[in-house]
């Protein structure tokens, strides 16, 4: 089953009160931007990281792009019909029972969620919590590194190098190291979590009228995660 497979699907009684909105957006757009609230942590990072997103997404693509960011509670059974989820912070991350259910149905049916270090290192609280949270539902050896050739770096743009550096991997603090891999999640051949230490969330934090500045658009990686998240 493919994503777009799974967007049709129904999800059981417990999504079934937030059809009637989610059938309306997802009949007037292909993606809108869901960012997660957690009860743990800061979920509340990066506020203008999601436009830039969506403007590169409506520059780059043909995709009909919701220009809203829309943010839902984990615990929410309405997260489980978004296209893409987004989950980042700089601390703790413990899912309460309702927040870990939704989180580990909405990744094995099929769902597709980018989780971003803020602190861009390896040995802090949000990466210690959050990879043993992920360690608990889906196994220890679940979160691996992602080869360079994986489909998520040309299934747009093509990064023959894989992921993309940041200006926040060497500023002073946190680990003060350029990771060379992302993480990732996969359920039956299929990456459902993307797992990042190199804080993109804060690379893509700019104000938009920024961007005409950037030699080379830093965005372009976003529209390859969203792209996969859509059509893998």
């Amino acid at each position: 089953m493919n994503r777009a497979q799974f967007l049709r699907m129904m999800l059981g009684a417990a999504a079934a009160a937030a059809l009637p909105q989610v059938r309306a957006q997802s009949a007037a757009y292909d993606f809108w931007f869901t960012r997660l609230k957690y009860d743990s942590g800061d979920w509340d990072v990066d506020e203008r990281m999601p436009s830039n997103i969506i403007t590169s997404l409506i520059d780059y693509t043909n995709l009909r792009v919701d220009p809203k960011e829309h943010v839902v509670e984990l615990a929410d059974p309405k997260m489980l019909q978004a296209p893409f989820c987004y989950l980042a912070g700089h601390k703790l991350v413990e899912f309460n029972p309702a927040e870990r259910r939704n989180f580990e149905r909405y990744v094995r049916n099929g769902g597709f969620v980018f989780v971003d270090d803020c602190n861009h290192d390896i040995d802090g609280l949000f990466a210690k919590s959050f990879e043993a949270q992920m360690a608990s539902i889906f196994g220890a050896r679940a979160l691996a590194k992602l080869p360079n050739t994986h489909a998520i770096y040309s299934s747009f743009f093509r990064f023959p190098d894989g992921p993309p550096a940041t200006s926040f991997e060497l500023n002073g603090w946190g680990d003060d190291l350029v990771h060379d891999y992302l993480k990732g999640i996969h359920i039956d051949g299929r990456l459902g979590v993307l797992y990042s230490n190199k804080d993109y969330g804060c690379e893509w934090d700019y104000d938009w009228r920024n961007k005409r500045f950037l030699a080379e658009d830093n965005t372009k990686f976003a529209v390859n995660i969203v792209i996969y998240a859509l059509t893998a």
